[in-house]
C-alpha cells in the first residue's frame, strides 16, 4: 500500500486525493490521523499534500487540477506558469473544466468553464493543462493592451514552444474569443517575422507610423559556423536595423552584436542599432534617422509625421 501511494504522490508532486489513498488500501481512519496530526495537509476538499511545511506553487497547481476533478486542466496564468511562459506568482490557480460540470468553490481556485475543452488539452504535458496555443490566446485576449498581447505571442514563439501559424489555427477554432480581430492582426505580424515586443513597436511606431518602406524581417545571413538573423533589413537599400536592449545584454552578447554589425559594415551596408529607450521615448527621432540613411542609399520616398505632436522634421528627413 505505502509503496503504491508513494508512487502516485511522487508522480503528482506530493499531492494525493482521498479517493486515490483509499483505492490504494488506506483506511479512512488512517487518512484522518495523517492530516489531523499534521503529517499531511488538506489543500482542498479531498485533496492532500503528503508532507508538512510549505507547499510550492507547482504542487499547488497539481492540487488544483485534482480538486476540480474530471476533465479539469490548468489554464490561463497557471498554464502559462507551467509551460514556462510566466514566472510563478502568488495568487489563485486557474483551471478549465467542461461547460456541463460544476465545481464546489474552494479557496485559491478560479474555475473557468467552456464547451469543447477536450480539444484544448495538451496531449503530453502533466499536470493536465491547456495547449500552449490556447494558453497564449487566453492570456492575449485578456491583456490590457496590444503590447501585452504581443508579448505573450512573442514569448511563446521566441521560446519555440509554438508558432504563429499554430496559434492562428487554434484561434480559428475559437470563434467567440474576445479581441479576435486584433489577435489575428498581431499573429499576422508575428508570422511575418516580428519576434519581440520591441520589434513590433518598431514596426508600429517607427516604420508604419512614419511611412517608411517595409523592411524584411528575420532575414538569414550566413556566417562561419552558423547564421545571423537580421531584425529588419531594407534589402534594396543595404540598410539593416538591429533592435535590442544593450543594457540587458551580457558582455558576450555585446561582442556577438559587434561582430555582426562589423560584418554588415564590411559588406558595404549601413547598420543601425536601437534599444527599448530609443523606440519607447523617441520613435519619431528614430524614424527621422532611418529615413535619412535610407534616402542616402537611394530611397526616393518621403516620410510622414505620425500626428500633430510628431517630432520628425520632414525637411531634415527628406534632405
Amino acid at each position: 500500500m505505502t509503496r503504491h501511494i508513494d508512487e502516485i504522490s511522487r508522480h503528482q508532486r506530493g499531492i494525493l486525493t482521498r479517493a486515490q489513498a483509499l483505492a490504494s488500501g488506506m483506511s479512512p481512519d488512517h487518512l484522518r490521523r495523517l492530516y489531523t496530526s499534521g503529517g499531511w495537509q488538506r489543500l482542498h476538499r479531498g485533496v492532500y499534500a503528503t508532507f508538512s511545511g510549505p507547499v510550492a506553487r507547482p504542487a499547488l497547481r497539481w492540487a488544483a487540477v485534482l480538486a476540480a476533478g474530471r476533465g479539469a486542466m490548468l489554464s490561463h496564468r497557471s498554464a502559462a506558469e507551467e509551460a514556462g511562459l510566466a514566472d510563478d506568482t502568488p495568487g489563485p490557480i486557474h483551471v478549465l473544466i467542461p461547460d456541463e460540470r460544476r465545481v464546489r468553490p474552494s479557496a485559491g481556485l478560479v474555475v473557468h468553464r467552456a464547451k469543447g475543452t477536450a480539444t484544448r488539452l495538451d496531449p503530453v504535458r502533466l499536470p493536465p493543462q491547456t495547449r500552449v496555443e490556447d494558453t497564449v490566446l487566453d492570456m492575449a485576449s485578456a491583456a490590457r493592451s496590444e503590447e501585452e498581447a504581443m508579448a505573450w505571442i512573442a514569448a511563446a514563439c521566441g521560446r519555440r514552444l509554438t508558432t504563429p501559424a499554430r496559434i492562428a489555427k487554434a484561434l480559428s477554432d475559437r470563434p467567440r474569443l474576445l479581441r479576435r480581430r486584433d489577435l489575428t492582426v498581431l499573429l499576422g505580424e508575428a508570422g511575418a517575422g516580428v519576434g519581440s515586443v520591441l520589434e513590433w513597436r518598431y514596426l508600429r511606431d517607427v516604420e508604419r507610423a512614419h511611412a517608411l518602406p517595409p523592411g524584411a524581417r528575420q532575414q538569414r545571413r550566413p556566417r562561419p559556423g552558423g547564421s545571423w538573423y537580421d531584425d529588419v533589413h531594407y534589402l534594396e537599400h543595404g540598410v539593416r536595423v538591429e533592435l535590442d536592449g544593450l543594457a540587458a545584454h551580457p558582455p558576450e552578447g555585446r561582442r556577438r552584436n559587434f561582430r555582426r554589425d562589423h560584418a554588415g559594415v564590411r559588406s558595404g551596408e549601413r547598420v543601425l542599432r536601437y534599444g527599448s529607450l530609443d523606440i519607447g521615448e523617441d520613435p519619431c527621432g528614430v524614424a527621422a534617422q532611418v529615413a535619412g540613411v535610407l534616402r542616402s542609399r537611394g530611397w526616393r520616398g518621403v516620410p510622414r509625421q505620425c500626428g500633430a505632436a510628431c517630432r520628425l522634421d520632414l525637411h531634415e528627413a527628406a534632405a
